[in-house]
């Protein structure tokens, strides 16, 4: 079902089991990588949750359906954080989560979060679309490792998590970034399309404190193109055919 990531979802608006995504306004779509991490990250009812570039409010919608008692979804596009604020209002969570148009590296909170989560911008120096929206969105010049990290050690609780998805090839880049501002890798989940094929991303928690590392590999599909009990158990809750 997914040959390859991120496997972007098509314009207007995608259906999830509890919830709407409306996403004509924002330049990235709900994608695999939003979804798995919504998904995967560790995270217990009544946690507070940062999501950080939130796009069009899926994995802060994710985290609301899983027993966030709050969710702040911050992201510095107008028409992205505009839609994902819709998306929220729509949903049954409207009370839970608070979207912030704000630039994350200036944002403020009264206490430290459980859990932040982000899907960050994955391209670096590479060219340039003709949509502004969509560069903000996709090239990390708009949300660097550096200013992702050091803006996380500020905003996480002490013994909260960090956790996000990345392409396989930057995760050695990221981790620097993270332990250089204290943080220290304690989870990580290699992702493969399919079962054999070298990993396309990972998942990964950082904490502010020292962890046993523990490490896992999941496929989204066997060698058949069938998707693997692990992944459909990983989505059930939130997938429509799931």
């Amino acid at each position: 079902m997914y040959p390859d990531f991120p496997s972007p979802m098509p314009n207007g608006f995608f259906e999830f089991k509890r919830f709407r995504i409306e996403q004509d306004r924002c330049s990235m779509k709900v994608g695999t990588d939003g979804v798995l991490l919504g998904a995967w990250f560790p995270m217990e009812p009544g946690m507070s949750v940062l999501d950080i570039g939130t796009g069009t409010g899926l994995i802060a919608l994710m985290a609301a359906q899983r027993g966030a008692e709050s969710v702040v979804a911050v992201e510095i596009d107008p028409d992205a954080a505009g839609q994902a604020a819709e998306n929220a209002y729509s949903s049954e969570w409207s009370g839970t989560i608070k979207v912030i148009n704000a630039d994350i590296a200036v944002f403020t909170a009264g206490s430290g979060f459980d859990r932040i989560v982000c899907n960050p911008p994955y391209f670096r120096n590479s060219l340039r679309s003709p949509d502004t929206g969509r560069n903000t969105a996709r090239h990390n010049d708009s949300l660097s490792y550096e200013t992702l990290a050091r803006s996380s050690v500020r905003l996480l609780a002490p013994d909260g998590l960090l956790c996000v998805v990345l392409p396989y090839d930057a995760v050695d880049m990221f981790t620097k970034c993270a332990v250089m501002e204290g943080f220290y890798l304690c989870r990580r989940t290699d992702v493969v399309t399919v079962t054999g094929r070298p990993p396309k991303r990972a998942l990964l928690a950082f904490g502010k404190k020292c962890r046993t590392l523990q490490t896992d590999l999941l496929s989204i599909c066997g060698p058949a193109g069938k998707e693997t009990p692990e992944y459909i158990n990983l989505v059930n809750n939130f997938y429509l055919n799931s």
